[in-house]
């Protein structure tokens, strides 16, 4: 008797709360389903089922049980997936969220080098800084950059984005260099718009709001403030010299950029693939803060 077969007909029965729905759910006989069951209960020597005419209910032990067989099914499930997709070639339509500044600036070369590797696979890339619905959008992986709160969704570290603050040395020379926190209230601040409130930030004389980090990148090498940005956009200004960092020793915490998709059960292949490319392709540490190091 298979064990996997055992476990998958007692998740079954406790899903359904029937064996009758379970059985035809598997499409095996109630009598088949009820003998995995009494055959599982002997084995570990304890009532997994209270049942009734009606209706059968998982017990204390039995609960427990039905979550750790659950995971072993969908890592079995999972581990079923991976073979087949070493097998089947990555094909079809991926349809990717991205953050609009990282996107433009670092997106296009991997795009082009991935499909260089699986022309099979044709990508829908759509750039949008909110959070995306990506099971009511249709979106097959979202890249997202901060830090992550809990939620259903499946999400793998790519690699850190550093925050550093910047200004142009022109900007600098006529109103000074900060040299703690507290002195950028007494600057022009040019601020992103979706930032969460943090210590680091404050909330008065702001300049500038934009939900563009490249328009105040640019603004800021314009003169017109000092910026927190990530180093994906505001490195080559850093390091060509139109640009200052300022404040090294209070930079934030760097937060992260992280492929995120609905679930990791029966992973299509074109998926886990983009999300193997993805890992691993701008190095370590990143390309562009090799470029300020």
């Amino acid at each position: 008797m298979d064990r996997i077969d055992v476990l998958r007909a007692f998740v079954t029965v406790g899903n359904e709360s029937s064996f009758t729905k379970a059985a035809d759910k598997l499409q095996l006989s109630p009598q088949l389903i009820s003998k995995y069951v009494s055959r599982l209960e002997e084995n570990v020597g304890i009532r997994l089922f209270n049942r009734t005419t009606r209706k059968v209910h998982l017990t204390e032990a039995g609960l427990r049980y039905f979550q750790r067989a659950q995971q072993v099914l969908d890592d079995f499930d999972d581990l079923d997936s991976q073979l087949s997709d070493l097998q089947d070639e990555a094909r079809g339509l991926l349809r990717v969220s991205a953050p609009v500044s990282f996107a433009t600036s670092h997106l296009a070369r991997l795009i082009n080098d991935f499909r260089k590797a699986h022309p099979h696979v044709n990508v829908d890339l759509q750039l949008n800084d909110r959070k995306v619905d990506i099971v009511e959008e249709g979106f097959d992986i979202a890249l997202r950059i901060g830090k992550l709160k809990s939620s259903s969704l499946i999400a793998k570290a790519i690699i850190p984005i550093q925050l550093v603050f910047c200004a142009a040395p022109a900007y600098l020379a006529k109103h000074g260099t900060p040299t703690q926190l507290e002195e950028l209230v007494n600057h022009q601040l040019l601020s992103y718009s979706y930032m969460e409130k943090t210590p680091f930030w404050p909330d008065g004389n702001q300049a500038m709001i934009s939900n563009n980090g490249d328009v105040l990148v640019q603004s800021a090498i314009e003169g017109a403030g000092i910026t927190l940005q990530p180093t994906f956009i505001c490195a080559e200004a850093i390091k060509s010299g139109k640009l200052t960092m300022i404040l090294s020793e209070f930079t934030p915490e760097p937060l992260g950029l992280y492929a995120v998709y609905p679930h990791r059960k029966l992973l299509a292949s074109k998926v886990r693939t983009f999300i193997d490319f993805l890992d691993g392709y701008f190095g370590t540490p990143p390309y562009w803060d090799r470029l300020i190091d």
